[in-house]
């Protein structure tokens, strides 16, 4: 039985890091289209599903925010961020904007491969079914979750599809209810790694899980902040048969 590759867009103006990285993760069993700033959503539109975006912020024309913002209009797809620049800033906003990880430039094509692939286990669009004994409808506060499809369903049976780094959060505080849960539990529950020294982009996507939720971070009473611990999810946590 043959596996369909993972479809990759690379999206960057540097002629020589398109033609590295469509070679080396091309290598590694990846399908992979390039593109440059002006060319993105055109090709976005012509592949109409790829599995994730690697996305250069630092691109004339229609640069990288430019780029997260429009898919984000109508696409979940992961998105990975590469950046050249220190500022903190720069990366924060590309993750509010709906980016799921960041690169800084330069960078071991090793690693964004492991990023690759950690990226697409917890965000791939078309979940594997549970395993047995795990339930698929969880409902806390005002919400249920649909742990198949990945949707949120509100009081009026609205349903609203979260992306893989949304559902993977709220999977992590949903198994851990009521239990104060630090930025580097978080960052290595998700992540399956260390965070690096002073991130910030566990606030950031607790912020943007916080707005799907209806809640903002002053008058949050599903996820609360505990000044300086962490996160706690406050509402009970029942499973649903």
């Amino acid at each position: 039985m043959t596996t369909t590759p993972a479809t990759l867009i690379v999206v960057d103006d540097d002629p020589e890091i398109c033609e590295l990285l469509a070679d080396y993760l091309g290598r590694h069993g990846y399908r992979v289209f390039t593109a440059d700033g002006a060319q993105a959503l055109h090709l976005l539109r012509a592949e109409h599903a790829p599995d994730l975006l690697i996305v250069d912020l630092m691109l004339p024309g229609d640069d990288g925010f430019t780029i997260c913002r429009d898919v984000r209009k109508h696409s979940d797809v992961p998105i990975i961020m590469l950046t050249a620049s220190a500022d903190e800033t720069d990366r924060i906003l590309g993750l509010e904007l709906g980016a799921d990880d960041y690169l800084g430039k330069p960078f071991n094509p090793r690693e964004l491969l492991a990023r690759i692939k950690a990226v697409l286990r917890r965000t791939r669009c078309a979940p594997p079914e549970l395993p047995a004994g795990q339930v698929r409808w969880v409902s806390f506060g005002n919400w249920q979750l649909d742990r198949m499809t990945r949707e949120l369903i509100d009081l009026q049976g609205e349903r609203a599809a979260l992306s893989g780094a949304d559902f993977q959060l709220l999977q992590v505080f949903l198994e851990h209810p009521a239990k104060v849960l630090t930025r580097d539990d978080l960052y290595a529950l998700t992540r399956g790694r260390d965070a690096p020294p002073l991130d910030r982009s566990i606030d950031v996507h607790v912020c943007r899980l916080r707005q799907r939720l209806g809640e903002d971070a002053q008058h949050s009473q599903l996820i609360r902040t505990v000044r300086g611990a962490g996160y706690v999810l406050t509402a009970q946590v029942d499973a649903l048969t």
